[in-house]
């Protein structure tokens, strides 16, 4: 008696194990995923296909609205948003959906379909197989959307990352004839100085470089500027080595400009411009041409030429801050001298246009 216990128990357990093969129903796992600003989007799911049931799916196959599927203890469930196991999708930071706010981690994904307007859910419960045992209070978002109508056929359910932004992306659900697409969107610029400040913590912090790399990323921008110049500071001081270094003063000067502090740039500047080499002066040069500085402009060009006479770059920058000054036949001049040392036929054509400007009395900037 004791040995046929034994063997049934045996055989009881082996049956619950069972062997890894493809879903049921024909239909295929797949994962889609893509980062949008620094937060990384991942959907899990299961792709069914039409196999010959176009026109049968939205309303039919896939019911309208919240339905008793006859199994588990909801009696008013959501499509899957695809087959089999749960659809979900995962988000590494805070994000927004179509506008509203919803935490960082990972979700079941459901769809109250209606050819008017779509409820996309969120759900807490991302474990459970299928709707069967969905359960309203474990939403943490719902929204809506207008499903929208398509011209090619997709046979295999898919999703798609669309209209690409730095801190956006469209998700769209596409399958038969028909898109549910909803709006992804980061708080980039919250995300990226926090990652700034995490890393600058590290070995990240004992070099000016990266201290500078963030100090010009909130200039670039126009934000977080006070905390940017401490960054700035750290970058052109002794301690990290950029004391010595044009690039991190610039940027601290550039900084204090944006902040109204203008004598102060100016010292420093007056401090940077003899560490420059010829191309950190001739950009510069450009680019307190594009601020309209164009006195304070020449005068950059004129130092670079100094330091470094008849070179491609500096009879360049000599032709654009005369040129912006309105001195074009003084700036058609050194343009003529910087066409035969051009270092490629793409400058060669870019100076050669600028000497036609430049001969009909135009400003090449």
């Amino acid at each position: 008696m004791l040995t046929l216990f034994a063997i049934a128990t045996l055989t009881a357990s082996q049956a619950q194990i069972t062997l890894t093969q493809l879903p049921s129903g024909g239909n295929k796992k797949a994962m889609v995923g893509e980062r949008i600003g620094l937060t990384d989007v991942v959907i899990h799911y299961d792709r069914p296909a039409v196999k010959g049931r176009e026109g049968k799916i939205w309303g039919q196959l896939v019911p309208v609205g919240f339905v008793d599927q006859g199994f588990g203890n909801s009696k008013a469930a959501p499509w899957r948003a695809g087959a089999n196991e749960n659809t979900t999708i995962e988000f590494s930071n805070d994000v927004t959906i179509e506008g509203q706010p919803l935490k960082k981690g990972k979700y079941g994904f459901f769809i109250a379909f209606d050819s008017t307007e779509s409820t996309l859910i969120f759900s807490n419960n991302s474990t459970s197989w299928g709707s069967y045992y969905y359960d309203p209070n474990d939403d943490a978002l719902r929204v809506k959307v207008k499903p929208v109508k398509t011209n090619n056929n997709a046979e295999w359910l898919r999703y798609e990352f669309m209209n690409q932004t730095e801190n956006a992306a469209t998700v769209a659900l596409i399958w038969e004839r028909l898109m549910i697409a909803f709006k992804v969107e980061t708080d980039y610029i919250k995300h990226q100085i926090a990652s700034f400040q995490n890393e600058l913590r590290t070995q990240h912090g004992f070099y000016w470089l990266p201290w500078d790399q963030a100090a010009q990323w909130c200039l670039q921008r126009n934000v977080n500027l006070e905390q940017a110049l401490h960054w700035a500071d750290s970058a052109s001081s002794a301690t990290f080595g950029g004391n010595a270094h044009f690039a991190p003063k610039a940027t601290k000067a550039q900084i204090l400009q944006k902040l109204r502090r203008n004598e102060e740039a100016m010292a420093i500047m007056k401090e940077a411009l003899p560490l420059a080499n010829m191309q950190e002066l001739h950009g510069y040069g450009r680019s307190l041409l594009a601020q309209k500085k164009v006195k304070e402009a020449l005068e950059v060009f004129q130092m670079n030429f100094q330091k470094n006479p008849n070179k491609f770059t500096t009879l360049v920058g000599l032709a654009r801050g005369l040129s912006a000054n309105g001195d074009y036949k003084s700036a058609l001049k050194y343009a003529e001298q910087a066409l035969p040392l051009a270092p490629d036929s793409n400058n060669k054509n870019a100076i050669a246009g600028m000497i036609d400007k430049l001969k009909k009395g135009q400003d090449v900037n």
